[in-house]
């Protein structure tokens, strides 16, 4: 057995030592099982609003918990009850939806035993300070946030010992992120304030209200949840999309993007300079060097022409080593100005690289073609066939000698 499943059983082998000291041992009364019936409920609801998080190769729930306020109520034997019949339920429900860990049994001993111990040392910490809190301002509330903040941290060095244990935490960088920084005060406050109140109504035997703050707590974070899961959602789905419209290497906009755009640019009737561009002889960066040296070049040159581009313009990495521009709403000449600063950006620069253990400084240049018009339906030129124009030109500067602009201004003016 590992070292981290000792330390699981030696967990809850100590919650049982320290639920059955005879001083504190609960009478199973009425009130109790009423209290035990609802908070097992109610906890088993709140179980499919927890936030799973996941370090190595362990699975860490983060759920809502009311074992403050229980194990202040009915002790550590109490606490002890509760949590093995709570615990056990989820056991079951995760191996009946498929949903458990490997390890789930085991860690079912770990999660009864920690909790207990939570539940104890509120229970402790709560009945040592309770005189000196009666005597101060708030005295109660503090208090319960007092209890609230030792119990949580102490649970999470259970954790974090148990993870260092397996394995799952190398560096104490790690350990104090899920020590100290996992939770913020208002986590504490919040679930400081809604035990504190639990407490006050089990103490009461207020069952209908403890009920409705169970309620109230539950649609709240219900609420919340929900929230939040949308709000994933919406972060997945223009996640999904911004990979599927970017190319991998440089960041610009990728050919299928392009081919979006044109369909809906075709008929905007704005004027528009479709560029295309080519790094020259790149074939021989290839080869002179290697893949890596050559992406190193078209990243350059990437960055290189969007730093160039202006608010409508768009870029898009539509080859190997070619790139497309749409300069929007200029005039001819602007765009051509446009490419002609790129050009002299490029001239004398050059790209370092590391290359058999050492840093390499690549110089190259580029070539364009410029095909300029007016894209609305009573023109002859489609965005599909204004590309094709400009690849025209593009090839015309390579014949000319390179780093070069070719251009045609279909508007003739």
């Amino acid at each position: 057995m590992s070292k981290a499943r000792v330390f699981d059983i030696s967990l809850f082998i100590a919650s049982l030592a320290i639920a059955f000291i005879p001083a504190h041992a609960v009478v199973l009364d009425g009130s109790y099982m009423q209290a035990l019936l609802l908070y097992t409920i109610f906890s088993s609801i709140y179980f499919q609003l927890r936030i799973v998080t996941r370090s190595g190769n362990s699975t860490i729930d983060y759920a809502i918990s009311y074992t403050s306020s229980f194990g202040i109520f009915a002790g550590p034997l109490g606490t002890l009850i509760f949590e093995t019949v709570y615990r056990s339920i989820v056991f079951i429900y995760k191996k009946k939806t498929k949903t458990a860990d490997p390890g789930e049994f085991l860690d079912t001993f770990y999660n009864i035993g920690s909790f207990t111990l939570g539940g104890s040392a509120a229970y402790y910490l709560y009945t040592l300070l309770k005189p000196l809190a009666d005597r101060l301002p708030l005295g109660y509330w503090l208090l319960f946030l007092l209890v609230v903040c030792v119990t949580t941290l102490l649970s999470s060095a259970f954790l974090v010992i148990t993870f260092a244990l397996s394995g799952d935490i190398k560096t104490r960088r790690e350990a104090e992120n899920l020590l100290f920084r996992s939770r913020s005060l208002l986590d504490f406050c919040k679930v400081a304030l809604t035990n504190a109140l639990l407490l006050r109504l089990l103490q009461m035997e207020k069952w209908e209200m403890l009920i409705a703050l169970f309620l109230l707590n539950y649609i709240v974070s219900l609420s919340f949840y929900s929230k939040s899961q949308s709000a994933q959602h919406k972060y997945e789905r223009d996640k999904f999309e911004q990979m599927a419209y970017r190319d991998f290497l440089t960041g610009t906009y990728n050919r299928a993007h392009m081919d979006k755009m044109m369909k809906e640019l075709n008929q905007s009737g704005e004027y528009i300079g479709i560029v295309v561009a080519d790094i020259d002889r790149f074939k021989k960066i290839n080869d002179s060097y290697n893949h890596a040296v050559g992406d190193r070049v078209i990243v350059h040159f990437a960055d290189t022409l969007e730093r160039h581009l202006q608010p409508e313009d768009i870029l898009f990495r539509s080859g190997g080593e070619e790139f497309t521009l749409f300069l929007r709403n200029k005039t001819f000449e602007e765009c051509k100005v446009q490419i002609e600063e790129i050009l002299d950006s490029l001239h004398g620069n050059s790209v370092s690289a590391e290359y058999e253990e050492q840093t390499i400084s690549v110089p190259y240049s580029a070539s364009f073609g410029l095909y300029y018009y007016k894209a609305d339906p009573g023109h002859k030129t489609s965005m599909e066939k204004g590309y094709v124009y400009a690849d025209q030109l593009l090839l015309e500067s390579k014949k000319l000698g390179r780093n070069r602009l070719s251009y045609r201004n279909d508007l003739g003016a």
